[in-house]
């Protein structure tokens, strides 16, 4: 499965990662671009879909919220935007909420990472690590880290969507879905959907979004621990 245990055992520093994004106001966006976007969205339906998939690109989106776990010392933060909202940083359980704006998340992300030498996502290559890097780009922040290595070789970057797939040999699920199935409390069952961030962030429920962040990564955490222990030979 791309890893052995030697290469995750103790001596290794890992870290869990996970985003969460806002699409970009497609109405005040230029004509051009909006006539774009829109260029093979023949119906009302089709037109809707592309602009709520817009939240997952990183050229019409931006992250709002990123989580980080460390699975050895339950040590951990999440990055998040607060608008015009001033929130103080504090710290719940041994996680350091710190507010800011995408620059700023950015690079404490970048910064809280830079040590670690192995990183674990739940799609993170097909969707947090690469959105990560273009943003990164687009503020003009250099990464600490390469978070897309060679995807068949998990010694840096250990997804599970890759890895309880088999690298796409069976179907993929959700991680609400993987989570109920192997027992473990998911991040949805506090009541919000990753559909809902975009909802909250214009409420300004910015905690909200933040602690739904750093749910996922618990659950990430102890999904990980089932790969490890039960599937990874």
């Amino acid at each position: 499965m791309g890893t052995s245990k030697y290469n995750i055992s103790n001596g290794v520093n890992r870290i869990i990662f996970d985003i969460e994004t806002v699409g970009t106001d497609f109405e005040k966006m230029d004509k051009d671009s909006q006539e774009y976007l829109l260029k093979y969205s023949e119906t009302p339906e089709s037109r809707q879909e592309t602009k709520e998939k817009m939240s997952f690109w990183p050229l019409t989106a931006q992250g709002v919220a990123i989580a980080v776990l460390n699975p050895d010392t339950d040590k951990g933060a999440v990055y998040f935007q607060s608008g015009d909202k001033k929130i103080e940083p504090f710290e719940e359980n041994n996680i350091k909420f710190v507010s800011g704006t995408e620059k700023e998340i950015l690079e404490n992300f970048w910064k809280a990472v830079a040590s670690y030498d192995q990183f674990i996502t739940f799609n993170g290559r097909g969707f947090d690590a690469p959105f990560l890097t273009i943003r990164s780009a687009i503020n003009k922040i250099v990464p600490t880290k390469n978070l897309m290595p060679p995807r068949y070789s998990a010694n840096i970057h250990i997804d599970l969507m890759d890895q309880l797939t088999f690298y796409g040999a069976t179907r993929k699920f959700n991680l609400d879905f993987y989570a109920k199935s192997f027992g473990i409390n998911s991040p949805k069952s506090g009541g919000i959907k990753g559909s809902d961030v975009g909802r909250l962030y214009k409420e300004k429920k910015y905690l909200d979004i933040a602690r739904y962040c750093l749910g996922d990564v618990v659950a990430t955490k102890k999904l990980y621990e089932v790969w490890r222990d039960y599937i990874n030979i």
